[in-house]
């Protein structure tokens, strides 16, 4: 039998996010995951090395890298949709978690625990990859805006601002301490 959750993945380059925007530089659904995963992780190693708070960076990492495969089949839905009101909210995620359910079955039985652990995050993990999912929008933001997009200028105001609510110690050192470089030119990195 031919499993197919590995074709699916590999689908993940053909699902454009910021879809209701006007990009200078679009992207997709794989390349926004490798930027969650590597923000995750990076909140993780700021979280334990900078304040010293026990945790596994690389499980934050994990999990960031398949949170969102539902879109696979769903597509990425406009946030003023997605969250315009509970009802809603609450219809996309039962249909996030149908479209899990749906990919997870492509998978051997045996296999599929390991997945199905990594989509089924909560506590630390949960909010790590939520933050980092968040900076790697405010980030998008901040590229469009200097690369000057004002179509993102709002979206970026509202981000930071989101971001700043999380009231997490990690999210406001990476926001101190590597975001402003985004909006130097190569030259002025030297």
């Amino acid at each position: 039998m031919s499993h197919k959750f590995f074709a699916f993945l590999y689908r993940m380059k053909h699902i454009e996010r910021w879809s209701l925007m006007r990009n200078t530089q679009k992207e997709n659904i794989a390349e926004h995951s490798y930027y969650v995963a590597v923000l995750a992780h990076t909140l993780g190693v700021i979280r334990r090395d900078v304040f010293g708070v026990d945790c596994n960076p690389e499980q934050f990492a994990l999990a960031a890298l398949y949170h969102d495969i539902s879109e696979i089949l769903t597509g990425d839905m406009p946030t003023p949709i997605k969250y315009f009101n509970p009802a809603i909210r609450d219809a996309y995620h039962q249909i996030e978690k149908i479209s899990n359910e749906k990919l997870m079955s492509h998978l051997p039985d045996e296999m599929r625990p390991e997945w199905e652990e990594l989509l089924e995050t909560d506590g630390e993990v949960k909010l790590m990859v939520h933050a980092a999912d968040k900076l790697s929008a405010y980030l998008k933001c901040v590229e469009e805006v200097f690369s000057g997009n004002r179509e993102f200028e709002c979206a970026k105001d509202q981000t930071e601002a989101a971001l700043r609510d999380l009231h997490m110690p990690e999210v406001d050192y990476f926001l101190r301490e590597f975001a402003p470089a985004l909006e130097l030119t190569l030259d002025e990195m030297e």
